[in-house]
């Protein structure tokens, strides 16, 4: 049962969690008959207005948490899904006069409409809702801004213009030019966008007798408490059943090396290239800007990379991230040219919490024993993080050519960055894009937010060694994996 002022974010984790506990023991095909009541036990609303669909938004998230679209009961092909029960409290009508409106001679607003949508009455000017065509044009000609525009606010916080309305005035998503960032999972107020999960097959690996690695990104620190390290996680992840765990910074590490030759010969050659490790960003380069398509980076992202290490060790290795990235569901099963290509599956650090929860875990602070990954790759997880890696790479070859980088720090700048790239008039060299403001470290997958994990993240990377590239490569000589990500994986082992 949760607490009258209880917000979205806990409705959203309670249902993971109960999902999860049930995964772990067996009867999840019972409780979810049963979960909606225990949450909402009612008799009376706390939420919305009535339990009825209170109740209904839970079963919807029950079947998101099981990886089901809540309508058709199908495997969701995009991980941004909208929950129906839950789209209803935003208003249908876009433009509204506000009682600002001083009913001036001027009549801007009329005179602007192009669709007949507005009348002058006698207290203020109206708009007719079903005339409307939310152009924006009165809006904008109103010298008293008495026109409110009240854009729903997952299409305000769409980067890409990917949310639309079903002939219910519902929200839709447009597959096609959705970049799963998660922007309007985050920016929707009534929790009516979300992400499908992937946690009940992690669970039920976990209780086959599968090797079932954990590979945690490098946003991990800072995300469970004050001195919860990587050390910490792993003797977590171990309590739920996972054979060990791999910091995805080792293989941050791998792919700053490999880029760095990569961005080097491409210097040489003239030409200009993007990263490739964030993937709304490379969704966004093939589905927004496909003229581009050939600029991005043929490295794999560090994730990639840190799967194929994983598995050059345990060829039969079950693979999971667990980061703070949506977006990264989406990746996983990319470049399957050959078994360990990439993750097998992704987990959020929610959903990971969740499971903690479920199994009553507690991470106590463990000092590291053991150090993967270099400073460098530790900060791939914020902006700037993966320009500063490679520089440190390419110096470390030897060269010493200026890098010349455009970093992109949140959807608008990388936009507007490969527009430039697009018409001809890039300066830099290179395009570094990060979705997410401020990068990994404020993923929609996040437990906290970077500005409440900042301070913890920022004790644990302080205590590494100084450790370069090239150093953190040379720990393991034996060990060969390729990068290319249209090439098989393992090289030598």
């Amino acid at each position: 049962m949760l607490h009258e002022n209880a917000t979205l974010v806990d409705v959203k984790r309670e249902v993971l969690k109960r999902v999860a506990k049930a995964a772990f023991e067996g009867r999840l095909d019972q409780a979810e008959a049963t979960i909606p009541y225990e949450i909402v036990p009612g008799p009376e609303a706390k939420f919305r207005c009535c339990i009825y669909k209170e109740r209904e938004v839970v079963r919807e998230r029950i079947s998101l948490a099981k990886n089901k679209n809540p309508l058709t009961g199908e495997p969701c092909h995009n991980t941004v899904q909208i929950l129906p029960a839950a789209c209803e409290g935003c208003p249908i009508t876009r433009f509204v006069v506000t009682d600002n409106c001083q009913k001036c001679m001027a009549k801007a607003c009329l005179n602007a409409c192009h669709f007949g949508a507005v009348t002058i009455e006698r207290d203020k000017a109206h708009i007719d809702p079903t005339k409307c065509r939310e152009c924006g044009a009165c809006h904008k000609a109103c010298p008293y801004h008495a026109i409110a525009d009240l854009q729903r606010p997952c299409k305000r916080a769409c980067p890409v213009d990917a949310i639309g309305m079903d002939e219910n005035m519902r929200v839709r998503i447009d597959d096609e030019k959705c970049i799963r960032c998660g922007q309007c999972i985050t920016g929707c107020p009534f929790g009516a966008v979300s992400d499908s999960s992937r946690m009940v097959e992690v669970i039920e690996h976990l209780l086959s007798d599968a090797e079932v690695y954990a590979m945690v990104a490098p946003a991990g620190e800072g995300q469970f408490g004050p001195g919860v390290s990587m050390e910490s996680l792993r003797e977590g992840l171990k309590k739920l059943g996972f054979v060990d765990m791999v910091d995805v910074s080792l293989g941050a590490d791998y792919v700053a090396d490999a880029e760095a030759r990569e961005w080097s010969e491409a210097l040489s050659q003239g030409r200009k290239m993007t990263t490739s490790c964030c993937p709304a960003f490379v969704h966004m380069i093939r589905r927004h800007f496909p003229q581009l398509s050939d600029h991005i980076s043929t490295t794999i992202s560090p994730m990639a990379a840190t799967s194929r290490l994983v598995r050059a060790m345990h060829p039969d290795a079950v693979c999971i991230f667990i980061g703070p990235c949506i977006a990264k569901k989406s990746e996983a099963g990319q470049y399957q040219h050959n078994k360990g290509d990439n993750a097998d599956l992704v987990l959020t650090f929610e959903e990971l919490q969740a499971m903690f929860s479920a199994k009553e875990i507690e991470l106590e602070p463990i000092p590291l024993k053991e150090q993967q990954g270099s400073i460098y790759g530790k900060n791939f997880a914020k902006s700037g993080g993966v320009t500063k890696a490679v520089a440190e790479a390419y110096k470390e070859t030897g060269a010493h050519d200026e890098l010349s980088v455009c970093t992109c720090n949140g959807a608008e700048e990388c936009k507007k960055a490969l527009a430039m790239m697009k018409a001809g008039r890039l300066p830099e060299d290179f395009i570094e894009g990060m979705i997410c403001v401020g990068g990994c470290v404020n993923g929609p997958g996040s437990v906290k937010t970077s500005a409440q994990a900042n301070a913890d993240r920022t004790k644990l990377v302080a205590a590494l060694d100084a450790r370069n590239i090239e150093g953190s490569m040379a720990e393991r000589p034996d060990l060969k994996i390729e990068l290319h990500r249209n090439v098989c994986s393992i090289v030598e082992a």
